[in-house]
């Protein structure tokens, strides 16, 4: 509707007028996203700390850290963002992401001191760190954002990054304890995401971000024979210019609470992109053993194929966007039904099993209902693209 403001109007009116315009445009911009707002409410402090994590009550993690901080994203939640990058710059990286990369464990230590408890880094937070900051740069035309992220990146390089023989670069799970003697690395499937390392590589064309994702692809193809992805994963080098994956010396091969969201981003990764089919081809075990049963295993012996047990709720939140990738509607369909089915009964403090804590269930059901529900979705470039994006640009850009 078109219409002028009459000039006779007194400055007054004018500006209640103008108030009430500025009101109509927010309200519009106000998302709702039920499921992210009772866990915030729940889980978020008003300083930005995720309370809870897998590890002990008192304890907060960077990856907590960095999930909350990309669903407060696709939330279009800005002031819960900044809080929850504000407390996490601070207490993890003591404000100097130029030379320190987030501490992965924070909380309360045995003498009563509440600090960072681990100071060793965990790589796939600091890429979600990363991502969520350039696309909230993006998205809300927040430059130091961008700034941030840009410094994160140069650690993360510098850090984690390391180059295999015969395999390329590949993303180590963090900056201490994943280069063994005898040529042996240990690497984790789950840690990286193929979206956000195409963001990066659009990002920085010249960065190792590409070379990561190629080998992330066959990692996942080489060490799961029979289509499934292993929580951890050894790589021995036998030559200056060769190597072998093998199992992992220390946690064997087994796929569970790690594993599972190689799953979930092989199914949120854009279907045009060139990786996402042979990814999933690698990956079809998952379907057999979810379909047998309609539900998915907690625990799978990789190399044997054989399972143990029923995943939590969040292992099927995990798997929606697996099944629909895989053209498999009506597993997808009955994950859906389990997810919030069990999603309800934990709100209600209904515990209907032992292992993972909410926490985790929680945050693989934000991720797999949230993009079941159109709320976000990868382009091919890796950018995220939000459900609120056009009802809120005419206000934000």
């Amino acid at each position: 509707m078109n219409w002028r403001m009459p000039r006779y109007l007194s400055a007054s009116a004018i500006a209640l007028l103008t108030l009430f315009a500025s009101g109509v445009s927010h309200a519009a911009c106000q998302v709702e996203w039920p499921h992210w707002q009772r866990f915030a409410e729940r889980w978020v402090q008003a300083d930005g700390r995720v309370l809870e994590s897998s590890m002990e009550k008192n304890h907060s993690t960077s990856e907590g850290q960095s999930y909350a901080l990309f669903f407060a994203l696709v939330a279009n939640d800005q002031a819960r963002f900044d809080k929850i990058w504000s407390w996490s710059r601070e207490n993890l990286a003591g404000n100097d992401l130029q030379n320190i990369l987030p501490a992965w464990l924070w909380g309360q230590g045995k003498d009563g001191n509440w600090q960072v408890q681990d100071a060793n880094s965990a790589s796939d937070a600091d890429l979600w760190f990363a991502y969520a900051l350039l696309e909230a740069a993006r998205l809300w035309q927040k430059p130091e954002y961008e700034t941030d992220a840009r410094h994160l990146l140069a650690q993360i390089k510098q850090h984690e990054v390391a180059e295999l023989p015969g395999l390329g670069a590949v993303l180590l799970p963090g900056t201490v304890g994943f280069v063994h003697p005898d040529h042996l690395w240990r690497l984790n499937p789950s840690y990286m995401p193929i979206p956000l390392l195409r963001r990066l590589a659009q990002f920085e064309p010249q960065g190792p971000w590409q070379a990561i994702a190629e080998s992330t692809a066959q990692l996942i193809a080489h060490a799961g024979p029979r289509g499934f992805a292993a929580d951890w994963v050894g790589y021995r080098g036998v030559s200056a210019s060769n190597g072998l994956f093998v199992s992992d010396p220390f946690k064997g091969d087994i796929g569970s609470y790690d594993a599972i969201r190689v799953y979930l981003w092989a199914g949120i990764t854009a279907s045009a992109d060139p990786l996402a089919q042979p990814i999933l081809d690698s990956l079809g075990g998952m379907a057999s053993a979810t379909a047998s049963t309609g539900v998915p295993p907690e625990k799978v012996q990789v190399a044997q194929g054989t399972t143990e047990g029923h995943g939590p709720f969040g292992f099927s939140a995990a798997l929606i966007p697996y099944f629909q990738a895989r053209s498999q509607p009506w597993l997808a369909e009955l994950q859906h039904k389990r997810a919030v089915g069990g999603l309800e009964l934990a709100l209600k403090g209904v515990q209907t099993q032992s292992l993972p804590p909410i926490y985790y269930d929680y945050m693989l059901s934000l991720f797999g209902l949230g993009w079941a529900e159109k709320r976000y979705l990868f382009e091919v470039d890796g950018r995220v693209k939000l459900f609120w994006e056009s009802a809120c640009s005419a206000t934000q850009h």
